[in-house]
């Protein structure tokens, strides 16, 4: 059964790596910032730009609402992408003042699913920022799928390799106990183990999955 399969994946893996303390962040906003600034950078150059925002006292949804645009992309240029993350992250916080008085506490009450439609709607929010966004920083039972994900999924045969995003993460939705602790913890482990092992060349010796029945007949980057 692929839940069995799923469930000792993660358990190799914790076995292996243990806990990873994800999502780095001291507060629900900082978290949302890195989630959208992460895309197609490292998480060293995140990092950089989130410090330039605190140097700046600049990290809250009310602060950033009142920079200009141009102020916003040189605080997070370490970021890569900056002109259009700027854009990204006030278009997030736009929405969040235009339909919820600015507040994050005003989110709590919604359904997730409803939820995760309006973050879609988002100008540049796309699925794994929307559901990094819900899994991290508001705590919501939704498996986050990158590219480690469906790397790890398709070389271990649980999926077919043109498999989209929605079908990757209903894999792990629908076969895992619906826990945010599991699911962020699980993430972050194949994030760790597609960095150290399952790269695009794999390196299959060593891996905690090794024994498991794989594949690299493919190249899956």
């Amino acid at each position: 059964m692929i839940s069995e399969q799923l469930t000792e994946i993660y358990q190799l893996l914790f076995d292996r790596f243990g806990p990873q303390h994800w999502w780095p962040g001291q507060t629900q906003f900082e978290i949302i910032t890195g989630a959208i600034l992460t895309q197609n950078t490292s998480w060293a150059n995140v990092e950089k730009a989130l410090t330039n925002l605190k140097s700046a006292d600049c990290l809250t949804p009310e602060k950033l609402r009142r920079l200009d645009v141009s102020q916003l992309a040189e605080f997070i240029r370490p970021a890569g992408y900056y002109n259009i993350k700027a854009k990204r992250l006030k278009n997030f916080v736009n929405w969040l003042f235009d339909n919820y008085d600015g507040k994050l506490t005003n989110l709590e009450s919604l359904d997730t699913d409803r939820l995760r439609a309006e973050f879609l709607s988002i100008r540049g929010i796309g699925h794994e920022t929307a559901d990094s966004i819900l899994l991290y920083a508001l705590n919501r039972a939704i498996f986050v799928v990158d590219a480690y994900t469906a790397r790890i999924a398709f070389r271990h045969q649980l999926i077919e390799p043109d498999a989209e995003y929605e079908q990757l993460r209903e894999l792990f939705q629908s076969n895992l106990p619906q826990d945010a602790q599991l699911f962020n913890e699980y993430h972050a482990l194949l994030v760790r183990v597609g960095k150290e092992f399952c790269k695009p060349t794999a390196r299959c010796p060593g891996c905690p999955l090794e024994k498991l029945p794989h594949s690299l007949d493919i190249e899956y980057l």
